[in-house]
């Protein structure tokens, strides 16, 4: 897999640097356009070797004379070459027209697109739409889409699947499904969370020569999360410079959340980790970890020495909403201590909404939609904007759960890509909370626990999904996991 850059970025923002580069760098637009061409049939060849038909779809803009440039060099290549194009060629301007007089002046065969032709190829190329989607795809264009899906070989998508939106990742309508993905000059943040993740395959990128200057004219809208090494421990470390991590949750039938987030906590390395719980289940807890100590907890007041022994507290994991969860809550967040809010944390949370500078909460997109007030949709409608919401009306650092999880904190927006579907399962949430938790106890900022915990979390489960399956991956699974991967 290529390495991609870290640095992502809005549509407005690439056309942006697009601009740049054609009008103040003295890049003819025709020229980016060829070598932007170039590299997505350059990935052709890589990613399919044995290919000897190419289909391409073309529509009416730049992408489409994207498009062009890789059925000219196809044919050129001696590929059987065939265009599709939605929108009459000869309605073309400016560069795109450029690109189809290349393809047309070698001898490059266009048929009008209808529903229903049987397309014989080994590689599909969709040219269709560019970044400027803002609205549903209808007509022609969706028809398009759905034969492109429907044919058996693969999809290379130039610079974006056409029905992506580049911003939110959101599919407008319809939207193709590519086995490959190449992205020019800036990556688009969209492709890397939301429903992006079933549509673009594998990610590519291609600055086509750009100056490096030009990017540093542009402030990046987010940042791709990259593994940090864990610093070494000191040779005369102990347990009580390690960090020690207070887990408040559990209710009656729900104890094994808050288990979870502790046996998490310590495979990432706390030096201790108490457990505030429900007095009938807390001598059980740890049977089969000791090295939890676990405290039967039935009131606030009875919470509060080991709230002062606590480096770093979550609270929430199988807490509930009762009123023996809202008093261990309320102490909780009364508390100066640094914090993971989680699960019903979070919903209790939203009922009585404060700010804290010193706090990280981790909502899958349900919860995020009670923190502000709206709907699971409207979150999943532009998860970016949702995780600077929540970090806006709530301080502190903001995580949004789910198909690249976002890490909102007072000056960066960042995205991980790890993770799968296998961890569609009870309990992962809980070990995420416990994973940050001790992270932040060791000594790492708010913002580098949360984006370090929410990478190491996906790849653990990358890994025990790579040995045995995303079906039936159960959140305990990562433990062993989680350990190599902080020892890296």
């Amino acid at each position: 897999m290529q390495n991609l850059p870290i640095k992502l970025y809005r549509a407005a923002q690439v056309r942006e640097m697009d601009r740049i580069a054609i009008q103040e760098r003295g890049i003819p637009g025709f020229e980016l356009m060829s070598r932007a061409g170039y590299e997505a049939f350059q990935r052709i060849k890589k990613q399919w070797p044995d290919a000897r038909s190419v289909a391409v779809f073309c529509g009416s803009g730049n992408n489409a004379g994207d498009g062009y440039i890789i059925a000219a060099l196809a044919v050129e290549a001696g590929l059987n070459v065939c265009v599709y194009a939605v929108s009459e060629p000869d309605k073309l301007t400016g560069d795109a027209l450029s690109a189809y007089r290349k393809y047309d002046a070698a001898n490059g065969t266009v048929i009008p697109f209808q529903t229903g032709h049987t397309i014989n190829a080994d590689v599909l190329v969709d040219a269709l739409l560019g970044t400027g989607l803002d609205r549903p795809v209808t007509g022609l264009y969706a028809e398009a889409i759905q034969t492109i899906n429907a044919h058996p070989s693969p999809v290379i998508a130039v610079d974006i699947p056409s029905g992506l939106n580049a911003d939110t990742g959101n599919v407008m309508g319809c939207a193709v499904k590519a086995a490959c993905t190449v992205s020019f000059i800036g990556l688009k943040q969209g492709l890397f969370t939301g429903q992006a993740a079933e549509y673009c395959g594998e990610i590519c990128y291609a600055q086509l020569g750009v100056p490096e200057d030009v990017f540093t004219g542009v402030k990046a809208a987010a940042t791709r999360v990259v593994k940090t090494p864990l610093p070494r421990r000191d040779r005369c470390a102990h347990k009580g410079s390690c960090g020690h991590v207070l887990i408040v949750g559990g209710e009656l039938g729900y104890s094994g959340a808050a288990r979870m987030a502790g046996e998490a906590a310590l495979r990432v390395g706390a030096g201790l980790v108490s457990i505030a719980t429900r007095a009938g289940h807390a001598g059980l807890m740890n049977l089969n970890r000791p090295e939890l100590m676990c405290h039967g907890v039935e009131t606030a007041g009875q919470l509060a020495a080991l709230l002062a022994k606590a480096d770093v507290v979550v609270v929430g994991p199988g807490l509930g909403q009762s009123d023996w969860a809202k008093a261990l809550f309320n102490a909780v967040i009364s508390s100066a201590k640094p914090m993971i809010v989680d699960a019903d944390g979070l919903n209790l949370l939203a009922g009585s909404p404060t700010q804290k500078p010193d706090w990280i909460l981790t909502p899958h997109p349900g919860e995020a939609g009670r923190l502000l007030n709206c709907t699971t949709a409207g979150i999943q409608q532009d998860r970016f904007a949702a995780a600077l919401s929540i970090q806006a009306r709530y301080g502190g650092v903001a995580i949004v759960k789910g198909a690249g999880t976002l890490i909102a904190s007072e000056h960066e927006l960042a995205v991980s890509n790890t993770g799968n579907p296998g961890m569609a399962s009870g309990g992962m949430g809980d070990v995420l909370a416990g994973v940050i938790a001790a992270l932040l106890a060791q000594g790492l900022s708010l913002k580098d626990a949360a984006q370090q915990g929410v990478y190491n979390h996906g790849l653990a489960a990358d890994l025990a999904v790579e040995k045995d399956g995303e079906r039936g991956l159960l959140a305990g699974d990562l433990m062993p996991y989680l350990r190599q991967l902080v020892n890296e």
